[in-house]
């Protein structure tokens, strides 16, 4: 009987040790979800959404016309763009209330109807460049007509966000994410002069003309941008609506050191990526495009295109996918910052984790911005006159949302005791100051 019990003792504590080790491994997994690391989102995405497609051409414009000598734009972008961002999400999250419902509520009609009007301008000119892009990059690739190619991403993108909750499609996002590590892997393709590469990160050479001029303006202006603003500003509300028992940090202190931490981590993490993807972008082209002579790229596709025959066939390829990668990031986030914007503004049900037929206003205009950039294509209009456009309403913009973003994040009657922080507030009136000289630049001829 002793020879039978002992058996059944045994495997008895098996049994208890294997639930002690599925609760340790339980707890230790909430732990690791309430981590703020575990909950980077919303400031990757925005990160990485502003790496679009007329980004890249901008950067590749910057790195193919004065080499290694606009590396330095990167790092003084940094501190700057994370210090707006991180004011956004935090007047998101604080809150509960997007960028533009906060704006309704503290400054006159005015000031919400100019914005949202220019916002809705550019983005949809901005999403007709980036498209177009992504449509001629896809040809290059795949030899499939490029008007035919951006329909294809034009209505998968679409598609997405109407039929996919948000808990759901942002885990689409954040894996999309990774497309921009393919411009790292470009470097590993060529020859990079790395002593000279970090002397003229902080000691650049070259001659401070209107040339030189505008491409620096045209670098902060498309990395600093108002629908990043909006699109930041709301995805915080769309983060805290999926969360059960979530709640604006004004009614919820014991939340708040946690979440203003998260957000921090977020936001720089994201900023960082996205300016290190931007430095990989001016760095490739400019060992390549720049050291053969050719200084002129007009759209990314044609910066993919000229690397072909310079760093071969892989680097081409692989500049070519993070295009449009990066581009079915970055045209959600341009629509979906409209459909913020305007649905706070007019008082409709807004988010992407309601159901088409609750939000019927939000979806309407995320449909009527990417539609109408399809439009574009097969307009008169070209995709770079909409994107040089969609650049100067942007910088016009900027300039007073990003006062009106400092007022708020730096007001009691708005944030309670979670006001930004003095050294983010100094950074972001530099930024402001920025991005004012950005739209002088563009406005002033010559």
């Amino acid at each position: 009987m002793t020879a039978s019990f002992e058996p059944k003792v045994e495997l008895m504590r098996l049994q208890a040790d294997g639930k002690d080790r599925l609760r340790v491994l339980r707890l230790l997994w909430g732990r690791v979800r309430e981590h703020p690391l575990a909950r980077i989102g919303p400031g990757l995405i925005t990160g990485v959404a502003d790496d679009d497609p007329s980004g890249i051409a901008t950067y590749s414009q910057a790195g193919a016309q004065f080499g290694l000598n606009m590396l330095w734009t990167m790092p003084l972008a940094l501190p700057l763009m994370a210090a707006v961002q991180s004011m956004c999400g935090r007047i998101g999250r604080v809150t509960g209330k997007g960028l533009a419902a906060n704006i309704k509520t503290s400054f006159p009609p005015v000031v919400l109807l100019g914005v949202v009007l220019l916002l809705l301008i550019a983005n949809t000119l901005n999403i007709a460049a980036d498209v177009a892009a992504m449509g001629e990059v896809a040809e290059l690739v795949s030899g499939i007509d490029r008007h035919l190619m951006t329909a294809v991403f034009v209505l998968s993108t679409l598609l997405l966000q109407v039929l996919v909750p948000y808990h759901r499609y942002v885990h689409f996002l954040k894996w999309l994410t990774l497309s921009l590590l393919s411009y790292a892997l470009v470097l590993f393709t060529v020859h990079v002069p790395w002593w000279e590469v970090a002397l003229r990160t902080v000691w650049p050479r070259f001659t401070p003309n209107a040339q030189a001029a505008t491409v620096v303006l045209g670098v902060f202006g498309t990395t600093i941008s108002p629908y990043l603003f909006f699109w930041q500003a709301s995805e915080e509300v769309e983060d805290m609506r999926i969360r059960p028992g979530a709640a604006p940090l004004v009614g919820d202190a014991p939340a708040a050191a946690g979440e203003l931490r998260r957000i921090g981590w977020d936001t720089w993490s994201g900023m960082f990526y996205s300016n290190i993807t931007a430095y990989f972008i001016i760095l490739a082209t400019a060992v390549t495009l720049h050291a053969a002579g050719i200084t002129e790229i007009a759209t990314a596709a044609q910066a993919a295109s000229a690397l072909r025959p310079l760093a071969g066939e892989f680097a081409y390829v692989v500049f070519a996918l993070g295009i449009l990668g990066v581009g079915m990031i970055g045209v959600p986030v341009l629509a979906g910052s409209a459909a913020y914007a305007l649905s706070e503004a007019a008082g409709w049900n807004w988010g992407l984790e309601r159901r088409p037929r609750d939000a019927r206003g939000f979806y309407g205009v995320i449909a009527v911005s990417v539609l109408a950039g399809l439009g574009i294509q097969y307009s008169p209009i070209s995709p770079m006159k909409a994107l040089f456009w969609s650049a100067v309403i942007n910088g016009v913009v900027a300039v007073p949302l990003m006062v009106v973003i400092i007022l708020l994040a730096s007001r009691r009657s708005v944030m309670g005791d979670y006001t930004a922080r003095r050294p983010v507030i100094v950074l972001g009136w530099i930024a402001t100051a920025v991005m004012g000289a950005a739209a002088l630049g563009m406005l002033v001829p010559g």
